[in-house]
């Protein structure tokens, strides 16, 4: 069996590399207008308030030792974080696999888990995990999906459209991929129906696109799939599920990440790889105009964080706003108001205390040896569209926080759950991105704000040393890596992390109160 998969492993990365040189150029006019550049240059100081922590937490795991969100040296050196820290949260029940690759999405009572290439192909079963979870403490695997896109690495597109249960991934399997998409009908949520065998999923016939990150608009007709590098962003038309084809597609910058999509349809906030956001004007897609022409109305860029994640628009009292999330560089989430595309306004940012200029130095000293990332956000879901009261995001070595939002400028955290870390499981968890980017030891993403902390004498040379500060190759995986946008269900949260896989948590009843409306949304 072991030979099997490297030949198909093999085979699998010749024909994605093959199909990356038959994209088409025709349709590359097709630019968005340029807009003006707005750049904000400040570092936010300053923290959302902590949980207060009562009885109902993981007696288990006990909250946090040091600074919040962060996961001291000590505590990764004797193993105190295998424990796991919880705050006002406990796990109901866990699929871990081999890992929960990056992102991973869930419909009705079932879990999709995505895949990291190549590990996913090492295990005996290759591909999506489909989970039942109808029982949230005991998640039951009932089907592995397998075709060339979920064989080659869904990394940040595996999204669903509740509205007509489509189930759509791409495959990326060196950070971008090209031409291979599948979509499923979800009807039967345990039992996915593949719809293209075709345009997308044939490896004869790829489509014109990149793929890292995707998500659909949200009447489900479009899925729009973007790639890193370049930073190509396309639409595709799914009308006819059977049948997707591309309709537009464009280079808004030179590395494009996620994004979030206004409920009509009509406006992308686009994230900026390098930080920052680009507002869209995508209406002549949404309206399937001949030829259409999408406009930039704004790029808004920043220093406070980058690798800028994806982007969740809300509303609060019928003003339009936007959740943008920073993967990289301790910029935690900033929250736009948007009533004017043109000139977004900052109105606030939500980090916790290990992600304040003052505390890098800190935050080195405890995320050395553990491998690439520090302690960042990465995806988030808000638990309405319309007026949220609370923001559950996965965050970098810092677990799944959770955040009353109620009000947009003044926010507070009121639970956490970070899962015990799977120290020197390195070599079992192969579908866990963390497992790989475990070779490098040192949190090198978070460089650039090192720097400017440093530049700005913000550093602590004394207080970023610490046992672990020698430890350049070889991540220990002393933490976990929380990718996946924790979904929404009453006080219940469904999520992935990479070294955990799935997760059923409950948040508890004294903090969080689910509004009658209650409907989970990352945006697209």
């Amino acid at each position: 069996m072991r030979s099997l998969h490297f030949s198909r492993t093999g085979r699998l990365a010749v024909l994605v590399a093959a199909a990356a040189l038959l994209l088409p150029t025709g349709i590359l006019s097709a630019q968005p207008d340029p807009g003006v550049v707005r750049e904000i240059t400040a570092l936010s100081s300053v923290a959302v308030g902590r949980a207060a922590c009562g009885p109902d937490s993981d007696p288990a795991a006990g909250p946090e030792t040091g600074l919040q969100g962060d996961v001291p040296a000590a505590d990764r050196d004797s193993r105190r974080s295998a424990q796991g820290y919880s705050c006002n949260m406990r796990m109901l029940g866990n699929y871990p696999g081999l890992g929960g690759g990056i992102t991973s999405t869930t419909f009705d009572h079932c879990a999709y888990v995505g895949t990291f290439f190549p590990g996913n192909l090492l295990g005996e079963a290759q591909g999506v995990q489909v989970l039942d979870v109808s029982d949230p403490t005991a998640p039951v695997r009932t089907a592995v999906l397998n075709e060339p896109a979920m064989l080659a690495g869904t990394w940040e597109s595996l999204k669903v459209n509740e509205k007509r249960r489509l189930l759509v991934g791409a495959g990326a399997p060196l950070l971008t991929g090209a031409g291979l998409l599948s979509v499923y009908d979800i009807s039967d949520c345990a039992h996915p129906r593949l719809l293209n065998p075709g345009p997308g999923t044939n490896l004869a016939m790829p489509l014109p696109i990149t793929a890292h990150e995707g998500g659909f608009s949200p009447d489900g007709n479009t899925y729009w799939s973007s790639g890193t590098s370049p930073g190509l962003v396309s639409a595709v038309d799914l009308t006819d599920p059977t049948a997707p084809r591309v309709i537009w597609y464009g280079l808004p910058g030179l590395s494009m990440h996620g994004f979030g999509i206004s409920p009509d349809g009509n406006t992308m906030y686009l994230a900026n790889n390098f930080g920052g956001m680009v507002v869209l004007d995508i209406s002549a897609v949404q309206r399937r105009d001949p030829n259409p022409q999408v406009r930039e109305l704004s790029h808004t860029t920043w220093l406070d964080g980058w690798a800028t994640q994806h982007q969740i628009p809300v509303t609060y009292d019928g003003v339009p706003y936007v959740f943008s999330v920073q993967e990289a560089g301790a910029g935690g989430v900033k929250i736009f108001d948007v009533t004017d595309g043109a000139h977004p306004r900052l109105t606030n940012t939500i980090k916790l205390e290990i992600n304040l200029p003052d505390n890098q130095d800190v935050a080195l000293a405890s995320a050395s040896g553990g491998s690439l990332f520090g302690y960042d956000a990465h995806y988030c879901a808000a638990d309405r569209p319309v007026d949220p009261t609370a923001l559950a995001c996965g965050w970098t070595s810092s677990g799944i926080r959770v955040f009353d939002v109620s009000d947009p400028r003044s926010i507070r955290e009121i639970a956490y759950f970070n899962p015990p870390a799977r120290t020197g499981e390195n070599f079992s968890l192969t579908n866990s991105p963390h497992a790989l980017a475990s070779l490098i030891g040192p949190p090198v993403l978070a460089a650039p704000t090192l720097i400017q902390t440093m530049l700005q004498g913000q550093f602590d040379f004394s207080q970023a040393l610490s046992p672990r500060t020698g430890m350049l190759a070889g991540g220990d995986m002393s933490t976990d890596w929380c990718f996946s946008a924790p979904d929404w269900r009453g006080n219940e949260l469904w999520t992935t992390c990479a070294d955990n896989g799935f997760l059923a948590l409950r948040l508890s009843p004294s903090v969080y109160t689910p509004p009658a409306d209650q409907h989970s949304t990352i945006g697209s």
